[in-house]
């Protein structure tokens, strides 16, 4: 019996299913840059400068970028740079970093400060195609904006990797700014791609990371996705776009099921507001103004007429009842659910790194 272990929150848990319940485990692959290679693609950033770097979300490769430049820093004898982060992410990340390292909550930023670097790993994203530097500050602080991004969308479905007209949104956004960005592009092994710059000009590390993440498997019934990183599944809106990235891969009528641990809860105000009442599904289609994570409800509702959506989490079954979604307490559980639905023969794809991968 193979055992296949898969990151849910924190900690892995262990998938134990049969050979001959085995279609395909997946995982992103590619060449990685090498250590020396990191520390020169930060040479753009002039270090001599009060630098306030900015961590937009956590991750092993953010984590290496930062102990790669603080190393610069001590070999040229600079003063380390101050470190802000949301305060849901301070802790994780301060774990991480050389002892005594001090990190500051990041509220609200004067975004015209020119020594302001914003750091984070790109990922997939239904609105956007990428979820870059640039569109996380739209979505942080351009709440008018995203109302236009959100009109100009591609379709009632999620584009993840796809080059999408309203990317322009977010450029014209931050083009409003002197910031500096580094931004991130990895897989499960190290960092493919990094790139430092104005945020308009970062998401460059797109195509390096759309080809180190596609795979070509064509459709299938049941596939078991894990996001492949604690921070892509802290909460329901994040963990999904690992659904959106498996998503063409489901059979009509077939089943999906995330792994994703949901800490921080639903993560979306959309899907709160519309798991208590306060919101139809009618509003999602031409709203007056955008309500955080609307792309979220409207893409999982579209995909929902197609295929099954389960997942394994801590979140209340009263939520994910009134979302459509199979609850499930564990892996075991799911799987079998799986074998009792869909028969003891039953072949699954274990996606084991859903959250940078790109299934077709």
């Amino acid at each position: 019996m193979p055992e296949i272990w898969l990151n849910y929150g924190p900690t892995d848990v262990v998938l134990d299913i049969q050979a001959e319940n085995l279609g395909q485990q997946l995982a992103a692959e590619g060449k990685t840059l090498e250590d020396t290679e990191i520390s020169s693609r930060l040479d753009p950033l002039d270090l001599t400068k009060p630098l306030e770097i900015v961590v937009l979300n956590n991750s092993k490769a953010v984590q290496k970028t930062l102990l790669a430049l603080f190393a610069k820093c001590e070999q040229k004898s600079f003063r380390i740079p101050r470190i802000f982060a949301e305060k849901k992410i301070m802790d994780a990340l301060k774990n991480s970093l050389p002892e005594g390292s001090s990190i500051l909550e990041f509220e609200k930023p004067e975004l015209s400060n020119s020594n302001l670097v914003f750091i984070g790993e790109m990922e997939f994203d239904g609105l956007f195609g990428f979820e870059s530097i640039a569109t996380r500050l739209l979505r942080k602080f351009g709440t008018e904006e995203m109302l236009l991004a959100y009109e100009k969308r591609k379709g009632e479905l999620p584009a993840p990797g796809q080059d999408v007209e309203n990317v322009s949104v977010a450029k014209q956004f931050v083009d409003k700014f002197e910031i500096f960005a580094i931004e991130i592009a990895s897989n499960s092994n190290g960092i493919v791609d990094l790139a430092i710059g104005h945020p308009s000009s970062t998401m460059s590390v797109s195509k390096p990371f759309v080809e180190s993440a596609t795979k070509e498997i064509g459709k299938h019934r049941t596939l078991i996705i894990s996001t492949g990183k604690e921070s892509s599944n802290d909460s329901l809106d994040k963990s999904l776009s690992a659904l959106w990235n498996c998503s063409e891969a489901v059979r009509n009528e077939g089943l999906a099921v995330l792994l994703a641990e949901c800490t921080h809860g639903i993560g979306s105000s959309a899907i709160q507001y519309y798991i208590e009442g306060q919101m139809s599904l009618d509003r999602l289609k031409k709203p007056a103004k955008y309500i955080n994570g609307m792309e979220t409800l409207l893409f999982l509702t579209e995909l929902q007429k197609k295929f099954q959506v389960g997942i394994v989490s801590i979140l209340p079954e009263f939520y994910l009842k009134k979302l459509n979604i199979l609850s499930f307490s564990g892996v075991a559980q799911a799987m079998n659910h799986i074998l009792k639905v869909q028969g003891i023969r039953q072949k699954v794809v274990v996606v084991s790194d859903g959250a940078r991968l790109l299934l077709r």
